[in-house]
């Protein structure tokens, strides 16, 4: 059996992405039990090599232009995109997304095929393939690295001096042995005086806030309830050989407006109905990491307008905002733009409505790297490889030439399917007002 040939393409979008879609090994498998072809578009940067893929049966090109579906991981420049393609990466359009509208709209008028990860769901709408778990991993090591970088700048000493950003640690486990030495420290020689009661505020439940728990719950941590941390500082046990950590659902982080009980489906179904009531509690955090799904129909969770407000009452105990979810103005307004890996982060000044590079600077520290699961690129490759891989021969082996009611492909793939042959799929039909907005504007 023959099947048709598939392409990994080089990941362009930023200096440092080293992730890739389908590991060598399962390359391997696939040459061998489905006899599917596979170009890899030679790297330099790539986590694995061009030698390891060599070895698995692939083919290094230097362009892909002959091959006829594509899989990436983050979105692709319009400039690379190529007529009558089948493509299968993080497309980020289906918000409709105003700085990703140019990109669709290429692909329309080159009839291309759209696969979107982030769409790839089950039964009950739960994502499949994803980076989440290690954009938390990633992400709370930043932003405890942050932590330490911005306190030091501030001239107080502390722990997290130690603690490096996540891409210069070769493996996970590397990060984690400086983090349980950090452990011990915390749980010998206790905080600074000025950190106590330090604080951390986690938003989310799901994959990404799974991973940024499992990192803060490598150092001593005391979880209490958000009402709790309200009234933290008042108490005469507070102890300073412990992280207080809060983790916040949708019922702690807005109210309906009309007074009535707080339901879930509610919320998500009618968010119109609900406010904010997330300013209640910054003050009281010193670090707050944001792991929550955000879009323009909920209120914001943190607004400029509240950072001012605090700063200029001195209730300033807000240090770092890790934004993980990193909605550049969105959930966190004062996130204005996603960062790269190689300047991470930029200092909010809620007086002037102002930002600088860097961490040092008057205001909050803001850690919003796009692509944290690139920082550590093996461990998430592998996982997410594994997850995805038993799609791949169904999708290497479609015919994408015939009406989309009649396509045969599994259900979370065929779900995913925004784009076929340059047409908008039924599900995403929705999106032509946001491509109109762009035709209007040019």
């Amino acid at each position: 059996m023959i099947g048709k040939k598939i392409g990994i393409r080089d990941e362009n979008k930023y200096k440092m992405e080293r992730r890739v879609p389908i590991t060598p090994v399962l390359a391997e498998k696939l040459i061998k039990d489905y006899g599917i072809q596979i170009d890899v578009l030679h790297s330099q940067k790539r986590i694995f090599t061009d030698e390891e893929y060599l070895k698995a049966g692939c083919n290094i090109v230097n362009n892909l232009d002959d091959t006829p579906i594509i899989f990436g991981v983050k979105e692709i420049p319009v400039r690379d995109l190529r007529q009558n393609k089948v493509y299968i990466f993080f497309s980020h359009v289906i918000k409709g997304q105003s700085y990703n509208m140019p990109l669709l709209q290429k692909m329309i008028d080159f009839r291309s095929t759209l696969i979107d990860y982030e769409r790839i769901v089950d039964e009950n709408n739960r994502r499949l393939i994803f980076f989440g778990r290690h954009a938390g991993l990633a992400g709370m090591i930043n932003t405890l690295w942050s932590f330490g970088i911005r306190l030091q700048h501030l001239g107080i000493s502390n722990p997290f001096e130690d603690l490096q950003q996540t891409y210069t640690y070769s493996s996970l486990k590397e990060a984690e042995k400086v983090l349980q030495k950090i452990s011990r420290d915390i749980r010998k020689y206790g905080l600074p005086k000025e950190l106590t009661p330090l604080t951390v505020g986690i938003t989310g439940y799901g994959n990404v806030s799974n991973g940024a728990q499992y990192i803060l719950d490598l150092l001593p941590t005391t979880e209490i309830m958000p009402d709790e941390l309200l009234t933290l500082s008042d108490k005469k046990d507070i102890s300073n050989k412990t992280i207080y950590k809060v983790i916040f659902k949708e019922e702690h982080i807005s109210k309906r407006k009309d007074g009535k009980k707080f339901i879930l489906q509610d919320f998500f179904s009618n968010p119109k109905l609900f406010e904010s009531t997330f300013s209640d509690y910054i003050e009281h955090l010193s670090v707050l990491v944001n792991c929550i799904y955000w879009d323009n129909r909920y209120d914001r969770l943190v607004t400029k307008k509240h950072l001012n407000h605090l700063y200029v009452e001195g209730k300033n105990k807000l240090k770092v905002i890790g934004d993980i979810s990193c909605d550049p103005n969105g959930g966190i307004e004062a996130t204005h733009t996603a960062t790269e890996i190689e300047n991470p982060v930029f200092v909010y000044n809620p007086f002037k409505d102002k930002y600088s590079f860097g961490h040092k600077g008057d205001g909050i520290l803001i850690m919003a790297v796009d692509i944290l699961p690139s920082e550590l690129p093996r461990e998430s490759s592998l996982f997410f490889s594994d997850a995805l891989f038993n799609f791949i021969e169904p999708i290497a082996n479609c015919d994408y030439n015939t009406a989309f009611k009649d396509i045969i492909l599994p259900d979370p793939i065929k779900k995913a399917l925004i784009l076929l042959n340059g047409e908008l799929t039924p599900d995403y039909q929705y999106l032509n007002k946001h491509l109109e907005k762009l035709k209007s504007s040019s």
